[in-house]
């Protein structure tokens, strides 16, 4: 590793918005969040899964992450996260590839569903108005998702994952400065 990037310019107040932003595209799947002061993370990590990932992973989160060496020691050094070794033992996954299957991701029990994992995913861009038909909490309707660079499969996956409820895997989508999120109880279908 050459050099630490910093993290948040302003740690305290970066963090709450970026906090902010992801529970308001939690509340509202689909919805696709600017955030307004990102971190220059590491490549190839989007300044977004970098700021997610700061505002969400502390030190009694596992992280398992995809994306080398220097954003290892990044997430380390800036969120103090445990590094897991297999993306089934860690709270948060981070992908900038191909993501582990979401079957392989801790689902919660009946008991405890909060104990899920969270899939960060970074994908190429995000677009609302075209896409994923999106339905279920949160949406009075229906709410359109185009997804670039979304993983092979994925809408399959998805619908497993929301078949184990209430427990699966819910999916914060990263694209440059921008995110969106899939809670486990949204439905998707192909545009």
């Amino acid at each position: 590793m050459t050099g630490l990037l910093p993290g948040f310019a302003d740690p305290v107040v970066d963090a709450q918005s970026t906090f902010r932003a992801v529970l308001e595209a939690m509340a509202r799947p689909g919805r696709v969040q600017r955030l307004p002061a990102p971190p220059a993370p590491p490549a190839p990590l989007s300044p977004a899964a970098g700021a997610v990932l700061l505002a969400l992973a502390d030190g009694e989160t596992p992280l398992w992450l995809d994306a080398g060496a220097d954003a290892s020691e990044w997430a380390r050094f800036h969120a103090g996260c445990p590094v897991a070794a297999d993306a089934g033992g860690a709270e948060f996954v981070l992908a900038v590839g191909t993501p582990p299957a979401l079957s392989a991701l801790e689902a919660g029990t009946d008991e405890d569903p909060h104990r899920s994992a969270t899939l960060i995913l970074q994908v190429a861009a995000l677009e609302e108005g075209t896409g994923w038909r999106l339905t279920g909490p949160g949406i009075e309707h229906e709410h359109r998702l185009h997804v670039t660079g979304a993983p092979d499969g994925f809408l399959a996956q998805w619908a497993a994952n929301r078949a184990l409820s209430p427990r699966g895997v819910d999916v914060i989508l990263c694209a440059g400065d921008r995110v969106a999120a899939l809670p486990r109880g949204t439905s998707i279908k192909e545009g």
